[in-house]
């Protein structure tokens, strides 16, 4: 049998969300488009909305405050740009890191070309920016700050209190994005009282479908549309709307939020123990101490990452280099250079990321797995 520890790049559909997938593509009077005036529409967009109350009772926010999308990137890329083009009174400056996921770097990249000021903060050991140098760039002419909740390849968590805290010292007009893509099921969020003002998610990470991102806009934000057409969703994001994509994710999401807390102890239980087993074999962590338990990221000694990605590949053991969105350049992680780690250590680093099914009877597995590695192929 196999295991499955790439679960940052996405997750296997829980049996309950493929059942009920199924059952409403296989329905007589489940597949109507919500916006078509007969009753086969009007039950779509009864189920939609169904969805659609469920999330934001889920995220403790306004249904009126969230859009559904296609995907995590569509999300950051709205967020980013819709702002900052819809908002051109609020400044031209943008505050971020360079060890954001590539939505938000290529979004960023695109406003520079664009003539906007965007500020990189630096990095300390532990993927966390430099709060100092954030309170030193904010100003009156900063009208963003966009930043990753929990970074994909490490597991670094933000320190969002602080960043707050600092935003409204130096200007309170700047509004937050907030990638919580890897933190979404995993740590709690509460939209009304977390005190930012966008929020990008991903059904395929917390057991929904791909094919299926949310936004979180809050009341007053005004957003630019990145998608222009038939003008639904209040004209935010045009497209026709997938009810059994949205009532998927409504399922996933609140399957994650069930024992959520136990199940971040569970998983640092797991993490510990595995983590330890790694260091008495050599490798070496690369995650901060208190990173979000679902991701590992970990050196091999002697071994280039893809050489030990695929040696555990024919032992049907799945992991990852870097991020799944980056993992073809055959480069060395971005994330980990920004990080100051040294390049002859990043180049054998290796992402394992847990999902709460995971279980320390596979972790052991992979333990025994890689020992057997290192006995035949280290030299």
């Amino acid at each position: 049998m196999s295991i499955y520890l790439d679960n940052s790049a996405t997750t296997k559909p829980l049996p309950e969300v493929a059942r009920l997938v199924y059952e409403t593509l296989s329905g007589e009077e489940t597949f109507g488009n919500p916006g078509s005036l007969h009753r086969l529409g009007v039950l779509a967009e009864k189920d939609l909305n169904e969805s659609l109350d469920k999330i934001s009772m889920l995220l403790s926010c306004k249904k009126e405050e969230l859009y559904f999308t296609s995907c995590g990137s569509e999300s950051v890329n709205t967020s980013i740009l819709g702002y900052m083009h819809q908002n051109p009174r609020a400044g031209k400056k943008v505050i971020s890191t360079k060890t954001e996921h590539k939505a938000s770097l290529e979004s960023l990249e695109k406003l520079a070309k664009e003539g906007y000021e965007i500020c990189y903060l630096p990095v300390d050991k532990d993927g966390k920016p430099d709060l100092e140098a954030l309170s030193d760039a904010i100003d009156e002419n900063t009208a963003l700050l966009t930043f990753t909740h929990v970074n994909n390849e490490t597991g670094s968590i933000l320190p969002l209190q602080e960043i707050i805290e600092i935003r409204n010292k130096k200007n309170r007009n700047t509004k937050i994005h907030l990638d919580c893509v890897q933190s979404l099921g995993k740590l709690p969020i509460s939209l009304s009282r977390m005190g930012i003002d966008m929020a990008s998610f991903s059904g395929h990470k917390i057991h929904a479908l791909k094919g299926f991102g949310l936004l979180y806009i809050k009341s007053g934000v005004r957003v630019a549309p990145l998608i222009l057409g038939g003008g639904q969703q209040r004209g935010m994001r045009s497209g026709t709307q997938s009810p059994y994509l949205a009532s998927a994710f409504a399922l996933a999401l609140e399957k994650a939020l069930d024992n959520i807390d136990a199940n971040l102890s569970k998983m640092t239980e797991i993490r510990d123990h595995f983590a330890s087993d790694l260091k008495a074999l050599g490798a070496e962590i690369l995650s901060p101490s208190d990173a979000l338990p679902y991701v590992l990221n970990v050196s091999f000694p002697s071994f280039q990452s893809e050489t030990m990605l695929h040696c555990l590949e024919e032992k049907e053991i799945f992991v990852s280099t870097v991020s799944a969105c980056s993992s073809k350049t055959k480069k060395v992680s971005y994330v980990l250079t920004e990080m100051g780690i040294r390049r002859e250590i990043a180049s054998n680093a290796v992402r394992f990321s847990f999902s709460r099914f995971n279980t320390k009877e596979e972790l052991d597995q992979t333990i025994t797995s890689i020992k057997e590695i290192y006995e035949r192929y280290k030299v």
